[in-house]
């Protein structure tokens, strides 16, 4: 199987396939950061195929694909580098007499079986009455609140989780004029907003620090719950489930704490592109695989506004062909090429 489709630039490589195919064709140490998230194990299902990891019937047969994705990632990913996972704790059911799985517990435990390094994690508040009207989870109800209130649960939060991969990092991830936008909600106080982009002192780049106090918080209660990339289109009616993309502020904050411009970011679950859109706007590199076509025609159609409708394209105009450290992208292993068709490299891509 491998590749079934393929869109290739000098900026992004999209692949319409099976991650556990193709991400073995990526060559030793070639990604600088990975940011995804995996599908929910009991939750939710995304198509009808029996290659979708949604589709496990069993949490041990889920987390057996899942060691095998664990452990390619990390040859992958060059030393001392990052690798953030979006989750959260998964309840058994909607009865008001269930329990929760710990999924963020299991993932860490699974990471640090294979040269992982939990590093930290940040929970993204949910609104209860918004989880409420769509999951329709009775234990989230005042109604239940009001009859026996030890069958409550609540707007369980997600999880970003963060792991450092062994080895040490060669190449440091430096903001020397600081971090010089914000992705969330909450308006930055005026009086910071001269510092923007602040290249004298950065003790005193208000701007800089008042953005860096948000996204050091454990706590990310100001990520635009809305703010996703288009995904209707992408729903098929024969086998579709769930579709909801991951927040932009989320990926936005990881891709730029994370990486340097130029950098290469991966994601073995594309979805719509949400994680390589996220890189592409600022101005990383991206790669990303997704097993569902109607999935990655959308992501295509959503690669291609994020190129030409680029909000940081000021300051990326020669960025790719000039950078200190920057070098062409190689998609793939040289000695394990993928199966037809095969996918050129980005400096053959045109």
């Amino acid at each position: 199987m491998a590749v079934i489709q393929q869109h290739v630039t000098d900026r992004y490589a999209a692949y319409n396939g099976d991650c556990l195919e193709v991400i073995p064709k990526l060559r030793d140490e070639s990604v600088d950061l990975t940011v995804y998230s995996p599908p929910f194990q009991g939750l939710y299902q995304y198509s009808s195929s029996e290659r979708d990891f949604s589709n496990c019937l069993t949490p041990g047969e889920f987390f057996e694909q899942y060691e095998f994705l664990v452990k390619e990632l990390h040859r992958v990913t060059k030393p001392g580098r990052m690798s953030c996972v979006h989750c959260m704790d998964i309840p058994t059911g909607n009865t008001g007499l269930d329990s929760c799985v710990d999924f963020p517990g299991d993932i860490i435990r699974l990471h640090a079986k294979h040269g992982w390094a939990f590093a930290m994690r940040r929970h993204i508040w949910k609104e209860p009455l918004t989880v409420r009207n769509r999951t329709m989870t009775k234990a989230l109800s005042h109604k239940a609140l009001t009859q026996d209130s030890t069958k409550l649960t609540i707007a369980h939060a997600d999880q970003l989780l963060f792991f450092r991969r062994s080895g040490e990092n060669a190449v440091p991830v430096s903001h020397p004029n600081g971090l010089t936008d914000y992705a969330g909600e909450t308006p930055l106080p005026a009086d910071v907003m001269r510092y923007r982009g602040w290249t004298g002192s950065q003790l005193e780049n208000r701007y800089s620090q008042s953005v860096w106090r948000r996204y050091a918080s454990s706590i990310w209660d100001d990520v635009r719950i809305d703010r996703v990339l288009p995904f209707r289109p992408a729903k098929d009616e024969d086998d579709e489930r769930h579709v909801h993309p991951l927040q932009l502020d989320v990926i936005e904050r990881a891709v730029v704490l994370m990486s340097n411009p130029c950098e290469t970011v991966l994601t073995p679950f594309m979805g719509v592109g949400s994680e390589v859109y996220g890189a592409l706007i600022n101005g990383r590199r991206g790669i990303g695989v997704e097993l569902k076509e109607s999935y990655y025609r959308q992501a295509l159609k959503n690669l291609a506004a994020a190129e030409v409708g680029d909000r940081k394209e000021d300051q990326q105009v020669g960025m790719f062909d000039d950078a200190p450290g920057a070098t062409e992208p190689a998609w793939e292993r040289e000695d394990d090429p993928p199966s037809q068709p095969e996918p050129v490299s980005a400096a053959d891509s045109g």
